[in-house]
Parts: C-alpha cells; structure tokens; sequence
C-alpha cells in the first residue's frame, strides 16, 4: 500500500506540473486547469487511502461542504469579481493551514515529544497562513470596496506597528518551540499573525493590487508546503512548493511591470488616492470631447484599430459589445488587435480572461512589449476604461508617483479615443495626461453604453 500510495503521489505531481505548463498560454489554459485539478483528486485519494487518516464522516462532512459552497459560488462570480474570488479563495487556504497548526500544536501537547523541525515548520505555517487570511480578507474587501481602496495608514508608526507585531508573533513561536504548552501561547501567535496581515495590507493603494494578490498567493503556497513537511505529507509540501514558487515569480514579474519594488509595495501608500482634473497650478484643464457617430465614423476610415482594455471595460461588462464593434470594423477590411498591459485590472490576466470570455481571437491579444512599436502605424487607439497603464506622465515626469512604470504607448497613435464615465484618477490616483493631449478625444458615459452606440452608427455607415 505505501508503495502505491507513493506512485499515486508521483503521478499527481507530475500532472500539477504539467497542468501548470498549460497556463501559460490561453488556448492551453482551461485544459491546464482540468489536468491539475485531476492530479489533485489523485493526491486527496492518495491521502485518504493513508492508514490512520481519522474519522471518515468528518472528511466527507468536509468535503461535501466545500463542495457545496465552492461550485455555486465560482459558476455564479461574474468575471468582474474575479479578482475578489481569487483573494477570498487564497484567504481560505492560509486559514486552513493557520487551523491545521493549531490542531497540530493541541494533538502533540505543544509538539512536546515532536522533533524541532516539525515545530518549527508548524509554528511558520501558522504565522504564514494567517498572515495570508487575514491579509487576503483585507484585499477582498478593498476590492469589492467593502473597505475605501485609498491606502489606511498609520503614519509615522505604520513600520514600528508592522514591526512590533511581527516581533510579537516570533515571541510567541519562539516560547512554543522552547517548551510552552499553554493554548493561550497558541491563540496569541494567530491573533499577532492576523494583525499583521490586516496592518500591512490595509496600506497598500489600488494601485498595488495585483501584485499583493499574487504575492498573498504565493504566501499560502508556502505555508502549505512548511505545513506538509510537519505532517510529513508528500502532496502537501509538493503542492504548496509549486504555489510559492510559481507565485513567487508572478509577483516579481508584476511588480517589474510596474516599476516597483516588493519592498515598496509591502510598505504601501501608493494608489487610491483621489485626484482632480486639473494642472498642478489648479487651472481646469481643457479636453476635447467627441460622440459615438465621430468615434464609429473616426474607425471606420482607418486601416488599423487597437483597442486598450482596462478595469473600467470591467465594470461595464462591455467585453461582448468590443467583441461586437471589433466584428464589424473586420467586415469593412479594419485590422483591429487589442493591446494588454500586465497590470490592466486588478488580477494578473484580468483582461485576457474577459476578452477570452467574449471569444476574442487569442492572436488579437498583444502584450505590451509587443504592441508598443505598433502604435507609430495605428490610426485609432481606443482606450476603455485604462487610467494608469497609458499615462504618458510615467515616461515624461520624473516627480509622478508612477514615473518609470512601463506603459501601452497609445500616445504615440495617430489619434486617440478614450472611453470613460469621468475625468476621475484611476488607482494611482493621480491626472493622467494623455486626455489632455491633442490628439486625444473623451467619450464620456458608461463604456458598455458607449460602445454599444458605436455599434449601432458603424451598421448605419
């Protein structure tokens, strides 16, 4: 039996490994999904066949319970929640862990006949997956604005508050891993680990998002696997590395993309703030608006058209309306391809997912380091609900928050449209100056609206 335990285990990782290679590109992706999602049914069953697993009727209880809350609740998220999803669902696997330890800590009477290392790999997994629970709980309020998504800082004190709890929280795991059996030891170590994860996301702006979303996941994913080496569970520890490494680099990755440092993120304090449309001196700004039948007039003369997706395309669900407006531009001889900056939403792919949901072509989709030497020959570009991502000021001016974030330069077009409901600030809260530039045109109202009237005056021409 331990022997086919151990070749059920192997399989399952190799099927992770190999589902995770599907994500990589979207027309692989939902069969990536599906082989990992069958190498860890595998996994569960290699558990489950374990001798001395425990009681049957609380794992079924469990199970059925997950079950019940988890189908309904991921077929019935619509695609703008997504992001609110991920970090509940994140948040669900530290605290898991963060109980697992606990449970670990009551069984072994404080780990008293266990060795160190199971301690220790225990005691991190509880201040990790804590950590990640209660952090992931902040982000999804902030981004379901439960909770204001501006940074909530405490000044000056935010670092020594960050610091003292964080010390407080190795306090606890140290006086543990000494000796201590008192529950309260326990109890005072995930209270200390939940502070700390509420007063270092609670800082951290819209703007930042993304990348806290990623770097929450890989937190888990580590939790999971320290967790898996104190229980001595192969799929734990395989599962949680492959997690933590893959979200790791995701998290690296988004945070190049936008010019910033880890670190920095972590600190907080950038995005969300509000911002007026207007110069730094306070003049009101002039900008040039246009309607739905010069924007459809406007494309249907050009030979190229890229559309820039943003959080606002989002909001309005209009993903199948741009899919509809694209069509229509294609029967006239248009070439339309859509530019994807990495940060464009608020989750890593947020706008390949909407776009693949509205069966845009995967060979539309260019990212930004692709489409940024092909604005030069386009005609049109048509912003939707992207701020931050086409701010020319991130190129221009040294002193703007988001200066050398790299951007889809849609400034460079021949002409620009911008759809959007206000002249308000996006995450980071700050003007953005391409509405100001000359070439540039507003379209204001909601975008889904918006291009729905577009749609209508390009079957007129």
């Amino acid at each position: 039996m331990t022997t086919f335990i151990a070749v059920l285990y192997i399989i399952s990782f190799a099927l992770f490994i190999y589902g995770l290679m599907g994500l990589t590109g979207p027309r692989t992706a939902v069969r990536g999904n599906w082989i990992a999602a069958v190498g860890m049914g595998i996994a569960v069953i290699a558990t489950l066949l374990t001798p001395g697993m425990g009681n049957w009727l609380l794992i079924a209880l469990g199970v059925a319970i997950g079950v019940v809350v988890g189908v309904p609740s991921a077929r019935k998220v619509k695609m703008t929640a997504m992001p609110q999803m991920v970090a509940l669902f994140n948040g669900v696997g530290g605290g898991a862990v963060a109980l697992i330890a606990w449970v670990e800590f009551r069984t072994t009477d404080g780990y008293a006949h266990e060795p160190a290392y199971v301690a220790i790999a225990s005691l991190f997994a509880a201040i990790v997956g804590s950590v990640s629970f209660w952090g992931s709980n902040i982000a999804f309020g902030k981004l379901q604005e439960l909770i204001s998504g501006r940074p909530i800082t405490l000044g000056k004190l935010q670092q020594p508050v960050n610091a003292i709890v964080l010390l407080a929280a190795i306090v606890f795991a140290v006086v543990i891993a000494t000796g201590g059996d008192a529950e309260l030891l326990m109890i005072g170590l995930l209270l200390a680990a939940g502070v700390l994860g509420v007063v270092v996301v609670l800082p951290i702006g819209g703007a930042d998002m993304p990348v806290v979303i990623s770097l929450l996941n890989a937190l888990t994913g580590l939790s999971a696997a320290a967790m898996g080496l104190a229980l001595d569970n192969t799929a734990l520890i395989v599962a949680g590395m492959i997690v933590g490494a893959s979200g790791s680099i995701l998290t690296n990755l988004m945070a190049k993309a936008m010019n910033r440092s880890i670190p920095a993120i972590v600190a907080g304090g950038f995005g969300g703030g509000s911002a007026v449309a207007s110069g730094g001196s306070g003049e009101v700004r002039p900008v040039r608006s246009t309607s739905a039948s010069d924007t459809a007039i406007q494309m249907a003369y050009a030979n190229k058209v890229v559309v820039v997706p943003g959080y606002g395309m989002a909001v309005a669900q209009a993903q199948h309306m741009v899919r509809e407006m694209a069509k229509l531009l294609e029967a006239k001889g248009i070439t339309v391809e859509y530019a994807i900056h990495p940060v464009a939403g608020r989750m890593p792919g947020h706008m390949n997912v909407l776009l693949a949901e509205a069966d845009v072509p995967y060979e539309q989709l260019k990212e930004m380091d692709e489409i940024n030497s092909e604005f030069a020959q386009t005609d049109v570009a048509l912003v939707i609900g992207a701020n931050d991502v086409t701010n020319p000021a991130a190129e221009t001016d040294p002193g703007s928050p988001i200066y050398g974030m790299p951007i889809l330069k849609v400034n460079h077009s021949r002409s620009v449209i911008v759809l959007k409901r206000s002249m308000s600030s996006g995450f980071a809260g700050i003007d953005n100056e391409l509405f100001y530039d000359a070439k540039t045109s507003m379209l204001f109202g909601d975008a889904k609206s918006s291009v729905s009237e577009i749609v209508e005056e390009l079957k007129a021409l």
